[in-house]
């Protein structure tokens, strides 16, 4: 069979997401940002830290945690996924497991209740893990955590419980990772740029303008698909399903959705429940 590869919705080779920590209020100004540029992400929330309605921040105070209000609103109906971030942002590698399975549970009951949604994606606090809370993910349902790790390329993951991101955004290899990603062209394997923080950090450390020109750089591209983390980890799983016949020269497609490849150079498509030869 010739050589195979993964396309995204459309036949596009690359993906983009971004990944947000902690519900707090500067997500409103960076989901603007976001909107403007035709950004899709994720945003992990501690159901159990809402601040109370009504809160007043004090002057000065940086992680400005938003109430219930604010976050419903902000979210519901954006486009965007909420995911879990556990109920009290706890070091779960320290808890036994079943209380990782209440934390974890606990937040994702209280969002999807919230949001009408089903929650299976979530974010480490503190992008801590180990083993025995990686069952423990497993036993919740959920389908993918984000780690606080980077690893500075483009490649899709392969082990998604413990799934690493491309870089953080005040990484030094930002500009430079953004570049290369819009200006390449002859893809083979399928690019997906990962991009994680905090929102409360452009505030923190004075650089808006970071995210801003990112987004200018790497948005609103036709070549582009941009996705939240369940969208992608979703759109991964069903291509992985695709069914192939001995001689390779037929693919059957069992899934709900159309699926895309390159094929010894050629891009094809399936439509869901079909068959193809190639």
């Amino acid at each position: 069979m010739s050589n195979l590869f993964l396309r995204y919705p459309g036949g596009k080779a690359k993906a983009l997401t971004l990944s947000y920590d902690d519900g707090v209020e500067q997500d409103i100004r960076l989901l603007n940002i976001m909107d403007r540029y035709g950004l899709k992400g994720t945003f992990n929330v501690n159901s159990g830290l809402y601040s109370p309605e009504g809160t007043e921040h004090p002057a000065g105070k940086i992680h400005r945690r938003m109430t219930y209000n604010q976050v419903t609103e902000l979210f519901l109906n954006s486009g965007h996924e909420v995911a879990v971030h556990t109920l009290t942002h706890p070091f779960l590698s320290r808890l036994p497991k079943d209380r990782v399975i209440y934390e974890v549970m606990k937040d994702r009951e209280n969002l999807e209740k919230q949001f009408g949604t089903i929650a299976r994606g979530m974010a480490y606090p503190y992008g801590d893990t180990s083993q025995h809370v990686v069952e423990a993910l497993k036993d919740c349902g959920i389908a993918y955590a984000r780690t606080t790790v980077s690893t500075h390329s483009f490649a899709i993951p392969s082990d998604w419980l413990r799934l690493p991101a491309t870089c953080h955004h005040r990484s030094p290899e930002l500009r430079k990772l953004a570049t290369n990603f819009i200006k390449e062209q002859n893809i083979r394997d399928p690019y997906l740029f990962f991009v994680w923080g905090h929102s409360y950090e452009f505030e923190s450390n004075d650089n808006w303008h970071s995210i801003g020109d990112f987004a200018e750089t790497v948005g609103n591209r036709d070549d582009v698909w941009y996705a939240t983390n369940m969208e992608i980890f979703e759109y991964v799983q069903d291509y992985n399903r695709l069914i192939f016949s001995i001689d390779g020269k037929r693919i059957k497609n069992p899934t709900g959705r159309k699926l895309w490849f390159e094929i010894g150079g050629n891009l094809m498509s399936i439509e869901a429940g079909k068959t193809v030869e190639v």
